[in-house]
């Protein structure tokens, strides 16, 4: 082995392990910032978190839309889950009938870029707790 390299460490291979990373990706998942947060990572965590509910709620506010899941159309369907990735506030607003977008409004398809762009970016915050929680970074 060389100087530079790291030696692999054992992750996620006991139960316990698994189970507590699987906790945390989905905490992750569910709210913005939440899996940084659990580990430890406080300032991460709530730049995350502020970020992505911030574009979220510019999103609902410039009057974009919450996809449907609608498989026969697949850029709708690709956008749905794009949303989806956001995880409670999603869930919030869909349980409340936010999001319905006006498409006559002028900022319309600048409120669908926030919405699909938070929840894009929040699975890639996602993926950062990962590789934090099994120890790459």
């Amino acid at each position: 082995m060389t100087p530079g390299m790291r030696t692999k460490s054992t992750t996620a291979s006991a139960p316990a392990e698994s189970g507590a990373l699987a906790l945390v990706c989905l905490a992750a998942w569910a709210v913005p910032g939440a899996g940084h947060l659990w580990l430890g990572r406080r300032q991460q965590g709530f730049v995350f978190l502020g970020a992505l509910l911030a574009m979220f709620a510019l999103g609902l506010i410039l009057q974009g839309r919450i996809f449907p899941l609608e498989l026969s159309e697949p850029l709708v369907a690709l956008a749905a889950v794009a949303n989806a990735g956001l995880g409670v506030p999603w869930l919030f607003a869909r349980l409340f009938d936010l999001g319905t977008g006006t498409v006559t409004a002028v900022t319309y398809e600048y409120g669908n870029c926030f919405l699909i762009v938070a929840g894009l970016l929040n699975l890639l915050v996602l993926l950062d707790a990962y590789d934090i929680a099994v120890g790459r970074k």
